[in-house]
């Protein structure tokens, strides 16, 4: 795999990480602000609101960053750029048609979320006051991403990398200075605070313009130098350009929503579900460690897929543009063993310290709980990766409709089986459903990539079944070393020995792993002579 795929997938999974990091750590003093039935209030609104986003955005912005690669490896760069301006104005006309029906909508939307009028819970006032908003963030969101999506057509991450990350810095100083005023300085209500946590959005979004517009200002001259160099000519209608990038979009906003979607399921579904088999005391509780506590370690792993998602859609296109099929073959097979190589023994290490995982990061109550769901919610992380990825192939292979088909079968599964599955297994039903929806989708769109292009996945399985068995091995180490500090330090009691034990059990896993990786060649194998790899092999070589 060339150095440039795995230096874009390695800047956006660094993006992603430290996004993810900073989400995951600013909810501890959140948690501590407005309590378990603020993190559902908080949840009842960001849910919607991906939704929205993602319909609003209707797949434009990795549409944007396919279709620019495509014509700029044809030598059509004005071509690319036309595309780009067609799609940034559409993109703020659908921004504030999304934000006015997410507004308006909001309590329609909280009446079917609130299962029951129990005083213990939060109100449909309280759950229409978030939803609104957050709505305010539609307005300026897919704009932007517009602007990211041109960038990555280009081949370069950088300003989606560094916008993310400012969005991050922003809006999570924002909801902790506003949640600090309203809860401790003017004692206000957790409502309160979480509505200003959810229009934290807003004004993170505000910040990642300011970094697009400063990256803008310095590559535009060469953007329109690449414009006038141009000597081909070639001619398409405005209604060509914006047919072609709308049939490239309705499969990437099919795609860009299925977390979003499997989460919206549950969004309506859930209470109901635990309130019928008499668990409605917990459900709160439930809903926040599965789909905003835990959903924010969950998606730490699927960071690298995501990543790597975003860096393959123009490398493939290119590839399969210039129909160079042995290379295109060589980065899907590398792309797939890449995730595994990184989300595989994250899933491990996860499961092993679930329980240490969450009371160290969010709260220590209740672990019973909330630590074995984290732990049952762990695997997800591998088949959302795969999904992630095996969409992106389809997208780059011109074969973005199929994944209309594949998530057409993973959301009939997760609405038909959702319930049932909540009545026979708890809480746990709805982590079982969203595996059995995701795990059925990626597989159908690796079989979809197979047949296709005439591949062969043989290498991919060999070395996947290492990292299986070198993952395990890290894992019975990481919960050997768990039973042996057991016996001096209380780590199921106490969060300081919790965030110790957390720290050296993912030490001592990573240590293993990379062991096992390394003397094998496991790991030189899926990296290759990759920079990465040179700088390893000199810091081992020194010592």
């Amino acid at each position: 795999m060339s150095n440039r795929i795995v230096r874009g997938t390695l800047l956006l999974t660094a993006a992603g990480y430290i996004s993810r990091f900073l989400g995951m750590i600013y909810v501890i003093p959140l948690n501590a602000l407005v309590g378990a039935k603020g993190m559902a209030l908080y949840s009842y609104a960001y849910i919607p609101y991906t939704v929205l986003l993602s319909l609003s955005s209707v797949g434009i912005p990795p549409a944007i960053s396919k279709i620019v690669a495509k014509y700029n490896s044809l030598g059509l760069y004005k071509t690319g750029y036309r595309v780009f301006r067609l799609s940034f104005y559409f993109m703020i006309l659908t921004g504030i048609a999304a934000f006015l029906l997410l507004f308006f909508a909001a309590e329609p939307i909280a009446h079917m979320i609130v299962a029951s009028k129990d005083p213990k819970g939060n109100t449909v006032e309280d759950v229409t006051k978030v939803i609104q908003m957050v709505s305010f963030a539609l307005i300026v969101v897919p704009a932007m991403s517009a602007v990211r999506g041109f960038f990555q057509g280009h081949q370069t991450m950088e300003p989606t990398a560094v916008s993310q990350v400012v969005e991050q810095i922003v809006r999570i100083s924002f909801v902790l200075i506003a949640g600090f005023v309203v809860i401790v300085i003017f004692d206000g209500s957790y409502v309160t605070a979480v509505s200003f946590a959810t229009f934290a959005a807003f004004i993170g979004a505000l910040g990642s313009v300011v970094i697009l517009i400063k990256f803008w200002n310095g590559k535009k001259d060469l953007f329109y130098e690449n414009i006038a160099k141009q000597r081909k000519t070639v001619t398409l209608s405005t209604k060509d350009l914006l047919l072609e990038m709308f049939s490239y979009a309705i499969p990437f906003i099919l795609v860009g929503i299925a977390t979003p979607l499997y989460q919206f399921i549950d969004l309506f579904t859930f209470n109901r579900a635990m309130e019928a088999i008499g668990l409605s005391d917990i459900s709160e509780l439930s809903f926040a460690a599965i789909h905003v506590n835990g959903n924010k370690l969950i998606v730490i792993p699927v960071m690298i897929a995501t990543g790597m998602s975003l860096t393959l859609v123009p490398s493939l296109t290119e590839s399969f543009t210039k129909r160079m099929h042995q290379k295109l073959i060589s980065e899907i097979n590398l792309a797939v063993q890449i995730v595994l190589l990184f989300v595989v023994p994250a899933v491990f290490g996860l499961i092993a310290l679930a329980p240490e995982a969450y009371g160290s990061l969010f709260s220590m109550n209740d672990l019973n709980i909330t630590g074995s769901l984290l732990a049952w919610s762990a695997p997800l992380a591998i088949v959302l990766a795969l999904f992630t990825v095996s969409a992106a192939i389809l997208q780059g292979i011109n074969e973005q409709r199929f994944a209309i088909v594949s998530l057409s079968a993973g959301f009939i599964i997760k609405l038909s089986l959702n319930s049932v599955l909540i009545h026979t297994f708890g809480a746990k039903g709805s982590i079982f459903a969203t595996a059995l929806a995701v795990g059925i989708a990626s597989f159908l769109n690796l079989w979809r990539i197979k047949s296709v292009l005439h591949m062969s996945f043989v290498q991919t399985y060999k070395r996947g079944l290492f990292i299986f068995i070198f993952s395990i091995l890290m894992y019975i180490a990481v919960i050997v070393s768990k039973w042996l500090l057991g016996f001096f330090m209380p780590f199921d009691e106490s969060r300081l020995f919790a965030t110790l034990m957390l720290g050296i059990g993912v030490f001592i896993g990573i240590i293993v792993y990379f062991f096992f990786t390394y003397k094998s060649t496991l790991l030189d194998a899926v990296l290759g002579d990759t920079t990465i790899m040179e700088k390893i092999r000199g810091k081992l070589r020194a010592n």
